[in-house]
């Protein structure tokens, strides 16, 4: 990976929609160096992809919480099956030390936040934060 397959990660990442001939300009490339230099990033797995970041307040979802789950219960592929399917956790983190997993969920109340706990009780023990904001809610990403 080269300088101007970290700047192309760059303008990406702060833009995904950005066309190939923006790119092409802002990389001072072909359109052609830049649709194989992207090509050969997926490839590599180097992108994973492309994707509209929605603020779950914007869709109704006020409240947004962080859940440790602790003293699991059953067996990780257990609980993994079953988080997959609550529509309301938008992430999942696997971890080490006394916290199993950090749950983020975007809910449109208490009510919700009730539910969701509830559904992880049989699973282990939890303990909840209610997010206030996000200093940094997403960072650019580059290799070092």
């Amino acid at each position: 990976m080269d300088q101007i397959d970290i700047d192309m990660i760059r303008l990406l990442q702060l833009d995904g929609r950005i066309s190939i001939s923006e790119l092409s300009k802002k990389l001072a490339l072909s359109r052609p160096s830049v649709s194989e230099r992207l090509k050969r990033l997926q490839e590599k797995g180097i992108i994973e992809g492309f994707f509209a970041l929605v603020p779950p307040a914007a869709v109704g979802k006020k409240l947004l919480v962080m859940i440790e789950l602790s003293e699991l219960r059953v067996s990780l592929e257990e609980f993994e099956r079953m988080i997959a399917n609550e529509p309301d956790v938008i992430e999942c983190h696997r971890a080490t030390g006394h916290v199993h997993y950090y749950i983020k969920a975007a809910l449109n109340g208490t009510d919700e936040l009730t539910r969701l706990i509830e559904n992880f009780i049989p699973f282990g023990s939890t303990r909840t934060s209610i997010l206030l904001g996000s200093p940094i809610d997403r960072r650019v990403i580059l290799p070092s």
